[in-house]
C-alpha cells in the first residue's frame, strides 16, 4: 500500500500540507489561519468550540459553517453564551447552519461559562498557553503526526477542572496545531517552521 503523500504543490508553485488541496476553503485556512498563534479569551473560546464541534465530522463542514456559528454563538462573546438557556439551546438544535448536536451545543453553553470562571485565575489564554511544549519537532509526514501528546492530555484534563466540557486530548492537540501551539506544518510545506 502506497503512503499518503505529505506534501502538493498547488497551482501556485507553493508546496503545502497535502490535507490542504481539498478545496479553497481548506487551503485559504492553511495559508492564513492553522498554525497561527491565536491569543485572547474570545478568539481561543470559538477555537475550542469549533474543535469540540467538529469531533467525528470533517473540519470542512466546519471551517464552511463557521460565520454561521458565528453568528448563533454572539460572535463568541463568553459572557453573551454563558447566559444562555434552554430557550437557546432550542433555538440553536432547530438552526440547519450549525451543526445540531444537543450535547455539542450544551459544552459550548458550558465552557463560555467556565471561560468566566477563569478569569479570576488567569484567563483562558493563560491556561492555553501554558501548555505549550517544551520542544516540539516540524514532523516530516503526517506519520508522524500524533493524535495526541502528553501536553494535549495536560491542557484537557486543565481544562476538564476548570469546568469546560467536550475538551478530550485528541480534541485539544487539535485545537493546538489550529491555534499555533504547536507547528505541524510537514517539513517542506512554505508554512513550516515560521
Amino acid at each position: 500500500m502506497t503512503e499518503r503523500p505529505s506534501l502538493v504543490v498547488g497551482p501556485d508553485g507553493m508546496a503545502r500540507c497535502a490535507w490542504a488541496d481539498g478545496s479553497d476553503d481548506y487551503r485559504a485556512y492553511h495559508d492564513a489561519e492553522w498554525g497561527v498563534a491565536v491569543r485572547g479569551e474570545r478568539a481561543l473560546y470559538e477555537r475550542i468550540t469549533l474543535e469540540a464541534f467538529q469531533s467525528g465530522l470533517a473540519w470542512i463542514t466546519i471551517l464552511r459553517k463557521r460565520p454561521a456559528f458565528r453568528s448563533a454563538f454572539a460572535d463568541f462573546d463568553a459572557e453573551v453564551v454563558a447566559a444562555y438557556g434552554p430557550a437557546d439551546v432550542e433555538r440553536l438544535m432547530q438552526d440547519a447552519a450549525i451543526v445540531r448536536n444537543r450535547r455539542k451545543i450544551d459544552a459550548a453553553i458550558t465552557n463560555a461559562q467556565a471561560v468566566l470562571r477563569l478569569r479570576e485565575a488567569g484567563g483562558l489564554d493563560e491556561l492555553v498557553w501554558s501548555h505549550v511544549p517544551a520542544t516540539h519537532q516540524q514532523p516530516a509526514s503526517f506519520a508522524e503526526i500524533p493524535a495526541q501528546t502528553p501536553e494535549s492530555i495536560a491542557l484537557a484534563k486543565a481544562l476538564k477542572k476548570a469546568g469546560f466540557a467536550h475538551v478530550g486530548p485528541t480534541t485539544m492537540y487539535a485545537a493546538m496545531q489550529a491555534c499555533g501551539l504547536v507547528d505541524d506544518h510537514v517539513a517542506g510545506c512554505f508554512r513550516g517552521a515560521r
